[in-house]
Parts: C-alpha cells; sequence; structure tokens
C-alpha cells in the first residue's frame, strides 16, 4: 500500500510573515479550494463557505480591518473561512464550527505548501467590519483569513514541544 508523504507540507508549518504580491494562478487556487472542500468536519455537514478576495479595492478596505496587516494586500489569495452552522454542538457537547473550519484552514494550507506557496493564517482582525464588508449573513461567522502566496520568507519552523511533554499512552 502507498501512502501520502505530508511531512513535507506539515515540516513548513510556519505562518508566513511576508509575501511577494502576485495572484496565485486559477488553476492552483481551484487545487487548494478543492482541498479544502474534501476536509472532514463533524457529522459531514460541511459548515464552510469560503469567500476568496481577489480586488485590490475591496483587499484594501480589508486590510483596514486586519490591523493594517500588509499580508492581506501582499498574499496571492485571502481566502475568508466563514461557518453556517454556529450553534451546533457535538455529541461531546462542544461547538463543531471551530474545529470544523480548522480542519478546512489546514487542508488549505497543506495545499498552498504543497503547491510550493507560502501560507498563513490569520485570526486577528475585526469579525463585525468584515462580516459587515463582505455581507456574511447574521446567523454566520467569520472564523479566520487564509493567506497564500510565493515568499521567500525561509524563517525555520517554530520550536515544537518534546513529544514526551506531549504526549502519553494509556493515561495521563
Amino acid at each position: 500500500m502507498a501512502y501520502m508523504d505530508v511531512m513535507p507540507e506539515i515540516l513548513q508549518g510556519t505562518n508566513v510573515q511576508e509575501f511577494i504580491p502576485e495572484p496565485v494562478d486559477d488553476e492552483t487556487l481551484e487545487r487548494i479550494l478543492e482541498a479544502a472542500r474534501l476536509a472532514p468536519s463533524a457529522k459531514n455537514r460541511q459548515p464552510w463557505r469560503f469567500i476568496v478576495i481577489k480586488k485590490e479595492s475591496l483587499r484594501e478596505k480589508l486590510k483596514d480591518h486586519c490591523y493594517s496587516d500588509d499580508r492581506i494586500t501582499d498574499a496571492g489569495v485571502v481566502i475568508i473561512c466563514c461557518t453556517t452552522n454556529v450553534d451546533y454542538k457535538m455529541p461531546n457537547g462542544q461547538l463543531s464550527y471551530p474545529m470544523d473550519i480548522a480542519m478546512a484552514a489546514s487542508h488549505l494550507m497543506f495545499q498552498a505548501r504543497h503547491e510550493g506557496l507560502g501560507a498563513a493564517i490569520l485570526t486577528t482582525y475585526q469579525e463585525p467590519e468584515i462580516r459587515a464588508m463582505l455581507s456574511v449573513p447574521y446567523s454566520m461567522r467569520v472564523v479566520a483569513i487564509v493567506l497564500a502566496g510565493k515568499t521567500e520568507d525561509k524563517r525555520k519552523p517554530y520550536n515544537r514541544l518534546e513529544r514526551k511533554r506531549i504526549i502519553s499512552f494509556d493515561h495521563w
């Protein structure tokens, strides 16, 4: 049986801090979006909607609501990750949308990295202003913003805790 090796993409696990302002071509963008569409979700509800921001004028306005983060205007693509299912709780009592959208955002980022692009997730933004700007329905949330594009950012991945500090078997 053949296995997919995703470790190269995982090992690129830093949030890119600088993008080269060049658009992502449509075929690559379609593969990135398809990866998100195929992500798993609680009860297969697929509670996501993705808004791809291409217009420069819209990116400038978006940047204003993201604390002037230059990556909004420099990234090759900006993808707003929204949820349609803010109230659904999983059988364990926890809301499903944070997990569901995190899975989809991870898929977006892994595919972007697989395409040779840098990626970043942005969670520092003014949600009410972005919802209004993009006409996101009242019953939905903007959960994350994923950025992808060409980069020369070659920082090493963040230091990670040692396995023995975070993994145990059969008990805490």
